[in-house]
Parts: C-alpha cells; structure tokens; sequence
C-alpha cells in the first residue's frame, strides 16, 4: 500500500512565496508509484489541504488529519517545503514530534538553532568549523555603530539574524551607512548578525543523508551580477546571479569544500536535505562557513535541484530517497 504524505508549504514569512515554488517543483517529481501526496497549506488563514480540484478543507490540528472525498486522511510522513517560520524554526517539528509523525527536515533542535545565524556559527566555530568574526545585537539593547566598529572592520554584512533569502540583508562599506542598515535589519527581526566580510569565492552545498550514509552533492560556485554586492533576494530568485554547478575548482578546494560541508552536517546533528553556505577565503586558503538552510529551495531557480542533476540523479530518486529516510 502506498504511503501517504502531506507535503506542506506556505508559512508565516516573507519566505512563503518561495514555498510555494519548492512545493511545485517538489510535487510534480514525488513518485506517485509509492506515495499519496496532499498538499497542505498553512498561512496567515490557517491550516488548509487543497485538493486537486482547487477545492480547500481545514485540517484536524488535534491530529494533522485531514479529509478527502469523505475518507479521513492521516499521514505516514511530512515532506516539508516551508522557508522560514514555522517550518525551518523547529516550531512544526516539535508539533510533528509531539504527535509522532516523521518529517523530512532536522529536528526541532536543529531547526532551532540553525534558524539562528549567530547560534549556528557559533556551534560551528565550537567544533572547529572556520567563521567570520562577528557580533549578535538585540532590539532591546541598541549599540550604535561606533561600537561596532570598534570590534570589526569594515565592510561588513548586517542581516537578520533568523530568517532566510537575504531579505532584509546589506553590505555596508562605509561608516555612516551602517545605521541604515541596522534599521533595515530590524525591520524584519528583533536580532541583527553584523559580520565581517571575507574576501573570497562563494559557495553552496547541499548535504542528505539516506540508508545511513552522508551523501555531500556536487559543489556550486555563486558568482553575482557586477551591479549587484552580494547573492541577495534579486540574484537568488529573480537571475541576478550565475550558479555554475559543479563549480569550476581544484580538487583539494572541492575536498575542503565538502569536507566542511559534510563536518557541519554531522555537528550539528542534521538529518533531510540541508544545504551549507561558504566563502573560500583567499587570505587562508580554507572555507569559512555563512549559515545553514535546513529547509533549502527546491524551486526550479534553486540550487540543490542543480545539484542532483550534476550528480546524475533525478529529482524523483532524490526525493524518494529523502522520504524514505524520515520513515525509517
């Protein structure tokens, strides 16, 4: 009998809209030979499954159930495609551990802290992970930037530090752009990640774990648009960027591209299909790691679906592979 899963999409971000593209790339290449699929969407609205005929029903929060054509529907696995919050943060995750159901991201732990910029590099860092210097600031306690500036050089990055997309994110050069920039980090959470800036190459791997082992896919190089300073929202989404995949690299980079990426994963103790951001700095000649997507895009601009091309799989393999993982 065919399993029965619930991919769900949406969220409570600024993120949503990308969601929704992971859940259409995501959805058309699930092998509908082994799984039901059943799209759920939770937004601002509530919790709702959407039928393929358009047709909209509220799911049982008491359970996650849901029901279809008269027939109550209750789920073998979550395929979760939510960016952002409640679906990268560990929130759905403590709620599905809470009620039993697998999932096919990190744990509410991981989740947690990886949502966090400032607390994933710092457990990094802890376990001999190379990362930028920087400083974690909070709403309730203002520092101004002459502060900051005091403790790092510039330029510098000020992002948000929970969240992902690069919304809210800016490169700043210049002394007196830095409030600016705080203000507009703020603008989207009540803590800012400033962080010094590593010349270097840009890179991005994405890491899955299936029948006990770590599989570390074929290494991106980003490189942005000469008008743009950094891989934000328009270079990520909207072709501001080149993704060359697999990068263009020696071999002893690739090796300490992935053995980071793979030292990561395990460290932080992830499961699901994550991916890992660096910077190959030309100072050390070593990869410093940026963040972790734990709920990485799956939409057709994103990166790991070029990933698993490279590697010669196909997206259908990969994704059964990634649910049959969270069910064992």
């Amino acid at each position: 009998m065919k399993k029965k899963i619930a991919l769900v999409t949406g969220g409570y971000s600024g993120e949503a809209e990308i969601s929704y593209k992971s859940a259409i790339t995501v959805g058309n290449n699930v092998d509908r030979e082994k799984f039901d699929v059943y799209k759920i969407d939770i937004n601002h609205s509530g919790w709702w499954y959407e039928a393929e005929d358009g047709s909209r029903s509220k799911v049982e929060r008491e359970d996650f159930s849901i029901t279809d054509n008269g027939n109550k529907i209750k789920f073998d696995a979550i395929l979760l495609c939510i960016h952002g919050t409640p679906g990268e943060d560990g929130k759905l995750q403590g709620y599905f551990d809470m009620l039993g159901l697998p999932y096919t991201s990190c744990d509410a732990a991981t989740s947690a802290i990886t949502f966090n910029k400032r607390y994933t590099v710092a457990v990094a860092a802890f376990g001999g992970i190379n990362v930028a210097k920087s400083l974690h600031l909070f709403k309730h306690t203002p520092v101004t930037p002459s502060q900051i500036l005091e403790q790092l050089r510039l330029p510098v990055f000020v992002k948000p530090n929970n969240g992902g997309s690069s919304i809210g994110m800016s490169k700043v050069s210049k002394a007196e752009d830095l409030q600016a920039a705080l203000d507009k980090a703020f603008k989207e959470d009540n803590q800012v990640l400033v962080e010094e800036f590593i010349k270097g190459r840009e890179f991005t791997i994405g890491v899955f774990k299936t029948k006990g082992e770590t599989i570390v896919l074929p290494v991106t190089e980003i490189i942005t648009d000469k008008d743009k300073d950094f891989f934000d929202f328009e270079a990520k989404y909207q072709g501001k960027s080149q993704e060359i995949t697999p990068a263009v690299i020696s071999e002893e980079m690739g090796e300490n591209l992935r053995s980071a990426a793979k030292k990561a994963y395990q460290l932080l103790n992830c499961r699901g299909i994550v991916r890992i951001d660096f910077i190959y700095s030309d100072e050390h000649s070593a990869p410093f790691m940026l963040e972790m997507n734990t709920v990485p895009g799956q939409s057709q601009a994103s990166v790991v679906p070029q990933q698993v091309r490279a590697m010669g799989g196909t997206l259908k393999d990969f994704y059964t592979a990634v649910i049959e993982e969270a069910l064992a």
